[in-house]
């Protein structure tokens, strides 16, 4: 079956969207003191108190998902399990953000749109490649 009109934009769409990911992880991580203190106190202690498990559980959500659409856009079957790992570690992410923290508390029911849009645009990546791969562009 031929490679549909939509593919490489939907493809460059979702690197730029993971990119983005990718570049928020960072700007986090590597906030020290001097950044901390410019959030809320309670959102500094939320960022102090995550676990390094978190940390890394973040960095394979971005990067299996930014790893999912360049494989995507070479045409690799191999970006549907990327695009699984990349969800799994979205939805344990926020699992522990929501469930171990109080930051529903801190910041109210604004703290749950980011992570929805986030959860919605990898079961859309995901669903958008297994059905690539079913089509017979990705091989």
């Amino acid at each position: 079956m031929p490679t549909p009109r939509s593919f490489l934009a939907i493809g460059l769409a979702a690197l730029a969207w993971n990119l983005l990911g990718t570049m928020s992880f960072a700007a986090q991580y590597a906030m020290d003191m001097h950044e901390l203190a410019k959030t809320t106190p309670d959102m500094a202690r939320v960022y102090g108190q995550m676990p390094g498990w978190v940390w890394a559980v973040f960095a394979v959500a971005v990067g299996a998902g930014t790893l999912g659409a360049v494989l995507l856009l070479l045409k690799k079957a191999l970006a549907v399990p990327v695009y699984t790992l990349s969800l799994a570690a979205i939805v344990l992410l926020f699992a522990q953000n929501f469930l171990a923290t109080d930051i529903l508390a801190v910041e109210g029911w604004d703290a749950v749109l980011v992570p929805a849009l986030i959860f919605v645009a990898g079961v859309a990546q995901l669903f958008y490649a297994r059905a690539m791969k079913a089509r017979g562009v990705l091989r």
